[in-house]
């Protein structure tokens, strides 16, 4: 973990933060979400109990402001995403925006990888419990927010692609994107972090390319090879 990025990532998120969260609440549910930040950066998933014995607040506090560790995590995964969530591109070309979403994303995901590894790790044991009959009431955590991000960086071709073709890019664009890329390109592969973006930039790209040829080849009336067809 680069714990300098971490800290700069963190500090920034400070002072952005609105006036109005500032109250004593907001301070404890800062101190709650710093606590289970920091508890995740560590490689724990913790749970609404063990965020609350960690960070010195009654259960029963923890548990008005997170009902859930679903409802925690997700919390601590916004917190990690920061300046993610809110990114915008003025650029109509879909390949520069899908580009600069990449720049963006990638290394505020790298630097709170073992807080996204530790929510991924949460989805799978819901998985399993979900398919052994065991999760019981405990909500589900859900993942997501790479869909509307993926949907926006392509928006350009919204007009140019069919629907299935648009959305077929954007579950496309999905593999190669989010804390997963990390765990094959850097775990299974081996790469630096350098290596790393550019293989899954130079992926990016070829995937918008072949969607846009794809299309520009169908207007000509060209056909194109059966396989590359969604039904």
């Amino acid at each position: 973990m680069d714990v300098s990025r971490q800290q700069a990532a963190s500090n920034d998120d400070a002072e952005q933060m609105p006036a109005a969260e500032k109250g004593p609440r907001a301070r404890t549910r800062r101190l709650m979400l710093e606590t289970a930040t920091r508890l995740m950066q560590a490689g724990v998933t913790p749970s609404v109990s063990e965020v609350a014995e960690a960070a010195e607040v009654s259960r029963a506090t923890a548990y008005r402001y997170f009902p859930s560790q679903a409802a925690l995590v997700q919390a601590v995964v916004d917190e990690g995403l920061g300046p993610i969530l809110t990114w915008k591109s003025v650029s109509t070309d879909p390949e520069r925006r899908v580009a600069e979403l990449f720049a963006t994303a990638m290394p505020r995901i790298e630097a709170f990888e073992a807080t996204f590894k530790a929510a991924l790790k949460l989805s799978l044991d819901q998985w399993a419990q979900r398919q052994a009959g065991t999760l019981g009431t405990e909500p589900a955590f859900k993942r997501g927010h790479r869909v509307d991000l993926l949907k926006d960086a392509i928006a350009p071709l919204k007009g140019q692609l069919k629907p299935r073709q648009f959305k077929r890019l954007a579950q496309a664009l999905s593999m190669m994107f989010g804390v997963e890329v990390l765990i094959v390109l850097k775990d299974i592969w081996g790469l630096e972090s350098r290596d790393m973006m550019s293989v899954a930039d130079w992926a990016a790209g070829a995937l918008v390319r072949a969607a846009i040829a794809e299309s520009e080849a169908k207007a000509r009336g060209v056909s194109t090879s059966p396989k590359t067809e969604m039904s």
